[in-house]
């Protein structure tokens, strides 16, 4: 972790209150982000990876609160801000990165003027400046042509130029902290390897944090400093990349390693993991895995495992490691 640290978040809950029941989508997270650092969050889809970035950036939908915790950007509780504080901070200080270029790109707009048209929201520049901000930000994420796809609209574009494209805008501010949620789904391996790099040249160059969300660990080794792993709303275990492929702790961690195929070692069969993710309405008492996990204690039906520090920067929540 880098000395500086940029965001600490303690304690973080997010409840979604739906007609089903109160789901408890982040439950007690705590996290840290230092300056210029590449950290990736991974687990299952459901786990509530992109409910703890929209509750980063307080874009969490109306049924949807955050109940307890704090999440601390360079000495300021974003938890705490007003909606009028909040728009200080979101886009200028953080920004995101999302799945779906098509879902947040206006289709009616020519590619630079929707990049001028947040420029001028968070620069005191006049139009022409902004161009000109534009096409160097294009430039930056590598895009050819530069000029030309300026004039283009987002379908005459490939989904790696789109993801490109929001990766402009998203720098468009030179945040503090840029949040990609699964930048690289639906993308070949090519133009996957080609965003990844771009996001470790923006940390390397620019000195900006990123927070990568995924599920693929292979994604997570290539391009991380360190990792979250996630399950059910809460975070599991955390190391540096290199520890926690060398060392998983969690058998959560350890079963989704197991399961994942990997060019350096011949596996005649994938392991998978059994069971399902639980309900977060009615989570499981205890350990969140303990119906899934083989190694499970009668303690972890019962009580929530707290943090053992394995080293400085390797911490995991499981009773295996408590003592008990």
């Amino acid at each position: 972790m880098s000395d500086e640290q940029l965001l600490s978040i303690n304690g973080l809950g997010v409840r979604f209150h739906t007609y089903s029941g109160t789901v408890k989508a982040v439950d007690g997270v705590d996290l840290s982000i230092g300056k210029s650092e590449l950290v990736g969050i991974v687990g299952e889809s459901g786990s509530g990876k992109s409910t703890l970035a929209y509750a980063i950036m307080r874009l969490l939908p109306r049924k949807a609160t955050i109940s307890s915790g704090s999440i601390v950007l360079k000495g300021e509780d974003l938890t705490k801000l007003r909606e009028d504080e909040v728009k200080n901070v979101r886009g200028k200080k953080i920004s995101m990165v999302f799945q779906d270029p098509l879902s947040f790109l206006n289709p009616v707009m020519r590619i630079g003027d929707q990049i001028v048209e947040s420029i001028l929201t968070k620069e005191n520049l006049d139009k022409p400046q902004a161009r000109e901000e534009a096409m160097r930000l294009l430039e930056k994420v590598r895009i050819p042509r530069a000029s030309r796809i300026m004039d283009e609209y987002p379908h005459q574009l490939s989904g790696g130029m789109r993801q490109r494209v929001l990766i402009a805008i998203a720098m468009s501010s030179d945040p503090l902290l840029l949040i990609a949620d699964e930048p690289t789904t639906a993308l070949d391996v090519t133009v996957q390897a080609q965003i990844l790099s771009l996001l470790k040249e923006v940390s390397r160059t620019l000195g900006t944090s990123v927070m990568l969300i995924t599920h693929d660990l292979g994604i997570v080794a290539e391009t991380c400093n360190r990792v979250y792993v996630m399950y059910a709303g809460t975070i599991f275990e955390y190391a540096d990349v290199t520890t926690l492929f060398e060392n998983p702790l969690h058998p959560y961690t350890a079963a989704l390693l197991d399961s994942a195929m990997s060019i350096e070692q011949f596996k005649e069969d994938l392991v998978g993991i059994g069971g399902d993710v639980p309900s977060l309405i009615s989570p499981p008492s205890g350990c969140r895995f303990h119906p899934r996990c083989t190694k499970a204690k009668p303690i972890c039906t019962r009580e929530q495992p707290r943090l053992t520090l394995r080293s400085e920067k390797h911490g995991v929540y499981c009773w295996l490691y408590n003592g008990e």
